[in-house]
């Protein structure tokens, strides 16, 4: 009875210990939690033309603070609001519609910096009950992200946007080079049923050098810098200041439109692309003087020229002409256009009549009108 006992004893340590070993040996699957992106915070919404256009930061990192192997799945949920309904009727019992996926493989197509920026089009039934402007029709939105098919993010911030009658993208912008500025206009655009005002919001983008013939689809123009915002005019103009000559731009003109605190953008007008060529002469030299210089026993005789210092900020030097006759210009006698404003004529002769004429030159190599005739008489 003792000896069987002492069986039993010895085989059930034996099965503990080979369970014990079991447990412990190296190479046995651990359970994992699966990943789960952070839930999004700042998920904004505007209407954008005929679209709702949604941005929000892209999750980079897991709930638990580690960062994310590759680019999360995006999943956008939409719901209507009835008109009439206050927005802050949304509950947990609302019925959310989950309307777009974006693949982890196509995200980086939607993003701009660290957010995305997503566009929602709206049908012609979200316009329905948009009235005269009073926006009677809401959409709400909110996102998760999931780096894993078994568990999504928690819910982003609920927003909601409300539709109004879309403004008219203004028609038949043109740009023009002044010395100061390009000079961008266009025709004026109606004013949406229930706006209470509008401005235009003018964007520029740098394309190559050469582009002049781009597409008027702005989607099918390789840009040299991205299409941002370079000005607001409430008239169909915009004057564009901050430029450089030699470079070429696109612009385009968006209407924006007011309705109480909200401002909805039409889509983009048809870009016009312009090359910032400088073309404008500078203004004509004033105040020429001349002294003669009689002809010596030891030296010929010269005339001596001299005027006003010009105020163009890309002077690149002066031209002098010289003519037997008041009223031709002559030809050049300078050989290399001056760097400063005085030149020394060694090439007269005693006891003849010359008239002078001075021009200034840009960098861009475009020539003043010729400065008013100074005469000179040499004894």
């Amino acid at each position: 009875m003792i000896r069987g006992a002492a069986l039993f004893t010895l085989a059930f340590c034996l099965i503990a210990c080979a369970l014990a070993a079991g447990c412990a040996a190296p190479g046995e699957p651990t359970f994992r939690h699966p990943v789960v992106p952070v839930a999004v915070t700042d998920l904004g919404a505007r209407q954008s033309a005929s679209a709702i256009t949604l941005t929000f930061t892209l999750p980079t990192r897991s709930a638990d603070r580690k960062p994310l192997s590759e680019r999360p799945t995006i999943e956008i949920y939409r719901t209507a609001i009835l008109t009439g309904a206050s927005p802050n009727a949304i509950d947990k019992k609302t019925a959310w519609r989950l309307v777009y996926t974006i693949p982890s493989e196509q995200v980086d197509s939607y993003l701009k910096g660290d957010r995305i920026e997503f566009r929602d089009p709206l049908a012609a039934e979200d316009f329905a009950s948009a009235g005269a402007g009073t926006g009677g029709s809401s959409l709400a939105y909110k996102v998760r992200s999931r780096a894993a098919q078994a568990r999504a993010s928690g819910d982003s911030n609920v927003v909601t946007a409300r539709i109004y009658p879309a403004p008219e993208a203004p028609g038949d912008v043109r740009v023009s080079v002044t010395e100061s500025a390009l000079v961008v206009n266009w025709p004026e655009s109606a004013l949406p049923p229930g706006a209470s005002s509008r401005e235009y919001r003018v964007y520029r983008a740098e394309i190559e050098s050469g582009g002049e013939s781009a597409e008027r689809d702005i989607s099918q123009v390789k840009l040299k810098t991205p299409l941002e915002l370079a000005g607001a005019s409430p008239s169909a103009e915009f004057r564009d200041t901050h430029f450089e000559f030699g470079k070429t731009y696109l612009y385009t003109v968006r209407s924006a439109a007011q309705f109480g605190a909200d401002v909805v953008e039409s889509a983009d007008s048809v870009p016009a692309v312009v090359r910032a060529r400088d073309v404008i002469p500078p203004t004509a030299p004033t105040g020429l003087e001349i002294v003669v210089i009689p002809a010596t026993q030891q030296s010929a005789a010269t005339v001596e020229l001299s005027w006003a210092i010009s105020p163009e900020a890309d002077l690149a030097g002066y031209i002098v002409y010289r003519s037997d006759k008041e009223d031709t210009f002559g030809e050049r006698v300078s050989a290399e256009s001056l760097l400063s404003p005085t030149f020394r004529d060694i090439s007269v002769l005693s006891g003849k009549q010359y008239f002078y004429r001075v021009s200034a030159l840009d960098r861009a190599g475009n020539e003043s009108p010729r400065s008013s005739a100074v005469r000179a008489d040499v004894p």
